[in-house]
C-alpha cells in the first residue's frame, strides 16, 4: 500500500514539474498613483506566486493562458491572463485600481427648519468639537507610520471567513510564509526603539551627564547600548519617566564597566 501511494506521489510530482518546466520567469510591473510594495500575485494556474518589490515590479513563474491574481489591501483585486506576447517578451504590466469608499449623501450648505433651536445648531458658530457629542465615532491616537501602516496591510483581517463556502485569507497567508510580516514586525519595533531613545535622549541627556560626561562618539555608543536591550521596549511603554531614568543610569554603570573591561584587554 505504502508503494501504490509513493508511486502516485511520484507520477503526480513529476507532471507538476513538466508542467512547470515549460514555464518560464516573466517580469511583471504593477502601475498605480499609491504605495505598490507588497502587493501579492498569485498564479492560480500554476500555484506559483510572487510579491512586488517597492517600486511595483516582481519576478513569477508563468507562460500563456496562464491566469494571474493581484491582490492588495488597497487596490481592487484582479485577475489577468498573460498571452503569448507576453509570454514571448518576458515582461508584461497590470495597472491598479484603487478602492474608493464612497458616501451614502452630502450635503452642501446650511438647512434652515424654521426651529430656532436647530437653525442656530446650523449657524457658523464655533464650538468645541467633541466626538461624542456628535454620535460619530473619533479618535485622538496619532496616525500610523508607514512601517505601521505596512505591518497593518500585511496582516490585517481574519485567516478564514466563511460565506457560501469557506475562504482563505491568502494576503495574510503569503505575508506569513514569505518572512514579510516577520520583517514589518521587527522594522515597526527598531522604529519604536529608535523613537523612544531620541526622547530620552532629548529629555535627559543633560540631567545624565550632569556629573559624568563621556565624548560625543561615545555618548551615540552609550544610547545605542542602552535600546538594544531586551527590557527597554517594554519600559519605553509603561511610560513611567522615573524606571526611565533610573535606566539610563544603569544602563551608563554598566556601559563604563565594559568599556573598562575592554580597555583592559
Amino acid at each position: 500500500m505504502q508503494k501504490i501511494k509513493l508511486f502516485f506521489f511520484a507520477i503526480a510530482f513529476l507532471f507538476v514539474f513538466s508542467l512547470n518546466a515549460q514555464r518560464k520567469e516573466l517580469k511583471g510591473q504593477l502601475l498605480a498613483t499609491d504605495d505598490v510594495e507588497g502587493i501579492h500575485i498569485l498564479n492560480k494556474t500554476a500555484i506559483k506566486y510572487a510579491i512586488s518589490k517597492e517600486d511595483g515590479s516582481f519576478i513569477i513563474l508563468a507562460k500563456a493562458l496562464d491566469t494571474l491574481l493581484i491582490s492588495g489591501l488597497k487596490y481592487e483585486s484582479k485577475e489577468i491572463i498573460i498571452n503569448k506576447l507576453e509570454e514571448n517578451s518576458g515582461i508584461f504590466s497590470v495597472k491598479l485600481t484603487e478602492k474608493i469608499n464612497a458616501l451614502d449623501k452630502v450635503i452642501v450648505g446650511k438647512i434652515l427648519t424654521g426651529s430656532l433651536e436647530s437653525d442656530l445648531q446650523n449657524s457658523d458658530a464655533k464650538t468645541d468639537v467633541n466626538f461624542y457629542d456628535l454620535g460619530i465615532p473619533g479618535s485622538v491616537k496619532l496616525p500610523k507610520t508607514q512601517n505601521e501602516q505596512k505591518l497593518h496591510d500585511a496582516d490585517a483581517g481574519p485567516w478564514g471567513y466563511i460565506g457560501l463556502g469557506f475562504g482563505v485569507n491568502f494576503h495574510k497567508l503569503l505575508n506569513k510564509i514569505s518572512g514579510r510580516t516577520k520583517k514589518l514586525k521587527n522594522i515597526v519595533e527598531l522604529d519604536d526603539r529608535d523613537r523612544c531613545i531620541n526622547r530620552l535622549r532629548r529629555d535627559y541627556e543633560a540631567i545624565i551627564f550632569e556629573n559624568d560626561s563621556l565624548v560625543e562618539n561615545l555618548k551615540n555608543e552609550y544610547f545605542l547600548f542602552c535600546q538594544e536591550d531586551e527590557s527597554f521596549l517594554g519600559l519605553c511603554k509603561e511610560k513611567n519617566e522615573i524606571k526611565l531614568l533610573e535606566y539610563l543610569q544603569q544602563k551608563l554603570k554598566a556601559y563604563r564597566e565594559n568599556r573598562e573591561t575592554i580597555d583592559k584587554d
